[in-house]
């Protein structure tokens, strides 16, 4: 059964949120890297420039942790932006981990696909059955090293040159790269971009 895509982009806490959430939903997913956000505003920036354009769910622990870095999340993004998805509070401990977190509560990590897929509708995320919309139009791996910006000579300087012209963080990775380019930009936009 193929995943449903979501057209906002979901931003979750941690690695293993966003693993969580990418085997439940074809869809843009951003970690926070916790309360790292709090001080990393070249990503607050980029979040805010992602909800602009495609709106923002935030989907976070539900517990303490969870609803503060949820509610600083709100406090930096215009609210017409954001739906908010929330986890049940269902009782226990991750797999990886060896003890229970300090409220005892699961994260999004712990959910089922049929937990987060519920937690997304009841949100009013916008769901496409099957494959994207527009899916030939995506920018590719492919489409990155045909444009010069990795596997080749000065393809990293050429990367952190459009990164700085587009307002990214610099220590954005490739892979993070590609998601947001395919928020940002159609194939033909970022052509003539790095033609000027």
């Amino acid at each position: 059964m193929p995943k449903p895509s979501v057209s906002e982009v979901i931003i979750v806490e941690g690695r293993y949120d966003k693993n969580t959430v990418l085997q439940a939903v074809d869809a843009t997913v951003i970690e926070t890297q916790g309360f790292g956000i709090f001080n990393d505003a070249e990503k607050r920036e980029l979040i805010r420039t992602l909800a602009e354009r495609r709106g923002l769910i935030i989907m976070t622990d539900p517990d303490g942790a969870g609803f503060l870095i949820r509610n600083r999340i709100k406090g930096f993004v215009d609210p017409r932006y954001v739906k908010n998805a929330y986890v049940p509070d269902v009782f226990g401990k991750e797999r990886r981990k060896s003890r229970p977190s300090c409220e005892g509560k699961l994260g999004v990590e712990g959910m089922s696909r049929e937990r987060i897929i519920e937690a997304l509708r009841q949100c009013g995320a916008t769901f496409h059955d099957g494959e994207r919309q527009g899916t030939d139009a995506r920018l590719t791996k492919a489409d990155l090293y045909a444009l010069g910006l990795t596997g080749r000579d000065g393809s990293a300087e050429r990367r952190a040159r459009l990164k700085k012209r587009l307002e990214l963080p610099e220590r954005l990775s490739t892979d993070a790269l590609l998601q947001v380019l395919n928020v940002l930009l159609t194939k033909e936009e970022l052509t003539e971009l790095l033609d000027e």
